[in-house]
């Protein structure tokens, strides 16, 4: 489950909303790309169910005074229980107690989904999240997909917002450990077009907009308010797309072999939001709902994908 802080008063109120939004589901992004032949192995949200056949619950929140808890919902609806929780301490230690990473605020980022108010998980510097045991992720040069809603004014230049695939171990083993998708303007470890922000692949010491290291031009800065993110790879191959979580279709920034160094990869299957491989927490942003994949999904599963998302009408 996601552990988010709030009052016990208001998560009964979060309750209501989310799982009136579960039953509305006719088909979700995880029904797509099952029906692709990519099935999601780990599917994380907070504000809908992600697969058609799913009626439970979203996340759970926790009381900061005295750590009593209530169900609002797991974060998936998949059997992996590739549940995201506090992340632990890895080469960067968090501020809170035993050097874990600060909780998100259950309430701080409310949003309309077909006009019914939901909350996205936003985080600040300090927080993270984290499996370090994650089932059925991909590992080694294994090929996955992935997908993020984030908001795409919510960002920073510090490492590293993140979600995706990264080291069991919370360290930086080496290049090709981890595959993530990287929402942000930090220029430490590459950049695309204009001042960013930009959707990039986090490979573990370099952020990929394209197959160069450092700056790759085809990946333009994007900022909607609701933004589609996508990160694929496969064997010397991945892919960047993007577009607006509201309206229209995807576009492709990169599409190609990967870059010197990185094939094989070396994936090592844990599961973070909100921190970089290592356990760096100083970004910042606003996450709604992502899933990642058994398999390269299509371009055209990914289309499905968008439409659904465009479909739920995420507003302010």
């Amino acid at each position: 489950m996601l552990l988010i802080q709030a009052s016990l008063e208001r998560a009964s109120v979060h309750a209501l909303c989310i799982l009136t939004m579960g039953a509305l589901v006719a088909a979700g992004p995880c029904d797509y790309y099952s029906w692709g032949g990519t099935p999601c192995v780990a599917a994380h949200s907070t504000t809908r169910a992600l697969y058609s056949s799913y009626n439970g619950l979203l996340y759970q929140v926790i009381r900061e005074s005295d750590w009593q808890s209530k169900n609002i919902g797991t974060l998936y609806a998949v059997r992996q229980w590739n549940h995201l929780t506090q992340a632990p301490p890895g080469a960067f230690n968090g501020p809170a107690s035993n050097g874990y990473d600060n909780l998100a605020i259950a309430d701080s980022a409310p949003v309309l989904m077909n006009s019914q108010k939901v909350y996205g998980v936003h985080i600040k510097p300090g927080m993270g999240y984290r499996n370090n045991a994650a089932k059925g992720t991909a590992t080694g040069d294994e090929a996955q997909g992935m997908y993020a809603i984030f908001d795409g004014t919510t960002y920073n230049d510090q490492c590293c917002f993140d979600y995706g695939n990264a080291e069991t171990s919370g360290t930086d083993t080496g290049a090709g450990h981890m595959e993530a998708i990287n929402f942000g303007n930090c220029t430490t470890w590459g950049s695309g077009s204009g001042s960013g922000p930009w959707i990039m692949a986090d490979l573990e010491n370099g952020l990929f907009g394209g197959p160069n290291f450092g700056w790759n031009g085809n990946n333009p800065t994007i900022s909607h308010r609701f933004l589609t993110a996508v990160v694929k790879g496969e064997s010397n191959q991945f892919a960047v797309r993007g577009g607006d979580a509201t309206s229209g279709s995807l576009s492709t920034f990169y599409s190609g072999l990967r870059p010197s160094g990185y094939n094989p990869m070396h994936k090592e299957g844990a599961i973070i939001l909100g921190t970089g491989g290592d356990n760096s927490h100083g970004s910042k942003g606003t996450f709604y709902e992502g899933v990642m994949t058994s398999g390269y999904p299509s371009d055209s599963t990914e289309d499905a994908v968008q439409a659904d998302i465009v479909a739920a009408h995420y507003s302010t």
